[in-house]
C-alpha cells in the first residue's frame, strides 16, 4: 500500500517555549475577563445603591403622592392575591403530605402542624411570595418604566420639573414594602389551610392535634422572622425592577432584556438574601 505522505515529512513538535507563551496568554485573557466582570458588578451595585439612596431621599420631599402609592398597592397586592393564594394552598398541601410520611417514620405525626407552620412562616412564605410578586408585578413594573424611557416620557417629566424617581420609583418601592408582608400573610394562611386539608381530612390526623401542637410550638419570633424577610423582599423586588426599567437600553429589545434581567436578578437576590437574613435572625 503506497503512502501519499512525502518521505521528507516529519511531524513538527510544539516548542516548549511557545506552549508556555500560549498558556500565559490564555491565563491573562481569563484574568482580564474576570477583572472586567468584577469591575462591572461592583459598578452596577454602586449605581443601584445610588438609585436606592436617591429614591429614599425623594420620599421625604413633598409633594407626597399618596394616590400613586395606593394605585401601586392595588396593582401589586390585589393583582397578586389569586396566584399567591393558589401557590400557598398547594405548598401547604405538599408540605403536609411529605411531612406526614417523614414524621410517621419516627412516630411523630402529631408534630405535623408545627412542621407545616414553621416551614411556611420562616422560609417558604416570604420566599415564594416574593418570587410570585417578582414574576407577576415586578416584570410588569420593569417593562412599564422601560417603555416610558424609550418613548422619552421620562424626559417629558423632567421638562415639566417633575422628578422621575419621585413619581415612578418611590410609590412602587413604598407599595412593595407595604404589600408584600400582607401577601405573605395570605400565603401562610392558605398554606396552613392546605396542610389541614391533607393532614386532617385526607390522612386522618386529629384537627385538635394539628392546631394544638401548632399553637404550642410556634413562637412569636418565628412570625417576626417571616415579617422581617417579607419587608426586605418587598424592598428588594421593587428596587431592582424599578432600577432595571429606569436604566434599560433603547428599543423593544432593550426593554425585553431589562425585564428578563430584573426577574433573574431579583430571584437570585431573594434566595441569597433569605440565607443572609436567616443567619442573622436565628
Amino acid at each position: 500500500m503506497t503512502s501519499f505522505m512525502p518521505e521528507s515529512f516529519t511531524p513538527q513538535k510544539a516548542h516548549p517555549g511557545r506552549q508556555g507563551a500560549n498558556l500565559l496568554a490564555a491565563s491573562r485573557a481569563a484574568l482580564e475577563r474576570l477583572g472586567r466582570g468584577t469591575l462591572f458588578f461592583v459598578a452596577e451595585m454602586g449605581r443601584m445603591g445610588i438609585f436606592l439612596g436617591q429614591a429614599a431621599g425623594w420620599f421625604f420631599v413633598p409633594p407626597w403622592r399618596g394616590n400613586l402609592i395606593v394605585r401601586q398597592m392595588y396593582f401589586i397586592g390585589v393583582g397578586s392575591v389569586s396566584i399567591v393564594l393558589l401557590t400557598g394552598l398547594f405548598t401547604g398541601m405538599v408540605l403536609a403530605l411529605q411531612g406526614f410520611y417523614t414524621l410517621n417514620r419516627f412516630g411523630s405525626v402529631g408534630l405535623l402542624g408545627p412542621a407545616v407552620a414553621l416551614g411556611l412562616l420562616r422560609e417558604l412564605g416570604p420566599v415564594l411570595t416574593a418570587l410570585m410578586v417578582t414574576g407577576r408585578a415586578g416584570s410588569a413594573m420593569t417593562a412599564e418604566i422601560g417603555i416610558m424611557v424609550i418613548t422619552e416620557q421620562i424626559d417629558a417629566l423632567r421638562s415639566m420639573a417633575v422628578n422621575p424617581l419621585q413619581r415612578l420609583a418611590v410609590p412602587r418601592i413604598v407599595a412593595g414594602i407595604l404589600t408584600v408582608p400582607l401577601l405573605t400573610a395570605l400565603f401562610n394562611l392558605a398554606g396552613i389551610f392546605g396542610g389541614y386539608l391533607v393532614g386532617v381530612k385526607l390522612l386522618g390526623l386529629s384537627g385538635g392535634t394539628y392546631f394544638g401542637e401548632m399553637q404550642d410550638k410556634v413562637e412569636m419570633t418565628d412570625i417576626y422572622e417571616g415579617i422581617w424577610k417579607s419587608l426586605a423582599f418587598g424592598l428588594l423586588v421593587t428596587w431592582v425592577c424599578c432600577y432595571k426599567g429606569y436604566t434599560c437600553g433603547h428599543g423593544a429589545e432593550g426593554v425585553g432584556k431589562a425585564t428578563t434581567r430584573a426577574v433573574v436578578l431579583s430571584s437570585v437576590l431573594i434566595l441569597v438574601g433569605d440565607y443572609v437574613l436567616t443567619s442573622i435572625l436565628l
